[in-house]
């Protein structure tokens, strides 16, 4: 059950007389969060944020990362892990159901079947080398319930390419773009569109673009209005202020307008 209809259903029984206060309190005295050998897991972050806790798996060993899963995945049916590896994915699988495993975007996941799937983003990619990170914002948003749409290959070396998509990109409420090298794609791309872009530079490129630092310096200095950077490779940050974007612009849509 989500935390908000948890909670809703704690203040029912409380209304009614079905649990007493002292019974709530002490509920709620061990809702926020939850103390563990090798972390604190904040069982609120879905209530504030509308997503569970996301476990960055780097540095993490793979008994750390099983436990941390297992606790986040009694809490609720959706659950991620980024950054990991087969062997974390091994050792979780082992304490939480359906867990399943990204290879590409080097996530493990667990999504709820019965959630929707809201349409509403585009990924676009520069090229093939950077799928990667492109799958990992995907992986992330269709965790999160929404279903993006993806362009792939289209950087500026052929610019045709990308032209020859915009009526796609045109009805999106927010656009992640991703790129290597020069990094210069967000920016062609937020000149043609309406909808806010997030771009993320990738490590893609050789020596001179310093892992990504030419790509995250040519998106900061982007002519086109309408961008934001995130850091070299994030494409989970970038996803997740995507949902935050499409949600808030679901909210607003389904919200009757005041006479």
């Amino acid at each position: 059950m989500p935390p908000i209809e948890t909670l809703r259903t704690l203040l029912e029984q409380v209304r009614t007389g079905a649990m007493p206060i002292d019974a709530a309190l002490a509920s709620l005295h061990t809702a926020p969060c939850e103390s563990l050998d090798c972390a604190t897991v904040d069982h609120h972050r879905e209530l504030r944020k509308g997503f569970p806790e996301v476990i960055y798996c780097a540095g993490k060993t793979p008994d750390q990362v099983a436990t941390i899963a297992e606790n986040l995945a009694a809490r609720s049916l959706r659950l991620l892990g980024t950054r990991a590896t087969p062997a974390q994915f091994a050792a979780a699988a082992r304490k939480v159901p359906d867990l399943r495993y990204h290879e590409s975007a080097r996530c493990l996941y667990r999504q709820d079947p019965a959630a929707p799937r809201h349409p509403g983003i585009a990924i676009v990619a520069a090229g093939t080398s950077d799928l990667p990170v492109a799958d990992e914002a995907a992986l992330t948003l269709q965790v999160m319930g929404h279903e993006p749409l993806r362009i792939t290959d289209v950087g500026v070396a052929g610019l045709h390419r990308l032209l020859a998509r915009i009526p796609e990109l045109l009805p999106a409420r927010c656009v992640i773009v991703v790129a290597g090298m020069e990094g210069a794609l967000p920016s062609v791309v937020a000149g043609l569109i309406p909808a806010p872009v997030i771009a993320v530079p990738t490590s893609v490129g050789y020596g001179a673009s310093f892992g990504g630092l030419a790509a995250l310096l040519g998106m900061l200095n982007a002519c086109a209005s309408g961008i934001a950077t995130v850091n070299i490779d994030n494409g989970f940050g970038a996803a997740f202020m995507a949902a935050a974007i499409n949600n808030q612009c679901l909210k607003a849509a389904a919200t009757p307008a005041s006479s």
